[in-house]
């Protein structure tokens, strides 16, 4: 049942977008639209922004699809750039309507998974320490971010493929030379 209230009020939030700015929304609005308690919701979420984040961050969860492989990388990006398109216009209201640190607080979360999962397949056969597997995941998390923002602050018109073939051949090899570097410096 829990999930369902979740899904009831993303679709909510959703639908409700479509026809005003997120701050012009009230819980009110939200829980008459699912039928349930204010109770319910307060139950699930601190306040309408955390559940937009609960929204993407679960967007992007079913975008990416385990896609956090080295070889699957490209796929997960790709298809985390569909899923935003998809939710065009739930995205750009929420892009308008939200400061940029909230925004990229998403996309943070987002991205950290899907990199982190790359460098950690990257360093199977590495004593590699915990924090310096973060701090590459983290230093490219931002690059990913980043383009992704301006990507949205563009209207979303640019072929998002294209995009990630840029970032692949950027990318192609970094990572693995980073762990290397990495594991470089601690030897000496």
């Amino acid at each position: 049942m829990s999930n369902t209230t979740k899904l009831a009020l993303e679709a909510s939030l959703k639908k409700l977008l479509l026809q005003k700015r997120i701050d012009k929304i009230t819980i009110n609005d939200l829980t008459a639209d699912c039928g349930i308690s204010r109770m319910s919701f307060y139950y699930h979420f601190k306040d309408i922004y955390d559940l937009v984040e609960w929204v993407c961050v679960e967007d992007g969860k079913k975008a990416l699809q385990d896609k956090k492989t080295y070889d699957t990388w490209q796929e997960g990006m790709n298809q985390v750039f569909e899923a935003v398109l998809e939710n065009k216009p739930f995205i750009l209201n929420v892009y308008s309507s939200v400061s940029r640190e909230k925004i990229e607080s998403y996309l943070y979360k987002l991205t950290y998974h899907l990199i982190a999962g790359v460098v950690e397949e990257k360093c199977i056969e590495s004593a590699l320490a915990e924090e310096d597997k973060a701090f590459i995941a983290e230093f490219y998390k931002y690059g990913f971010v980043g383009i992704m923002l301006d990507w949205i602050a563009r209207g979303m018109k640019d072929d998002y493929k294209e995009i990630v073939e840029r970032m692949s051949i950027t990318l192609h090899g970094n990572i693995t030379n980073s762990i290397h570097n990495f594991e470089k410096v601690k030897k000496n």
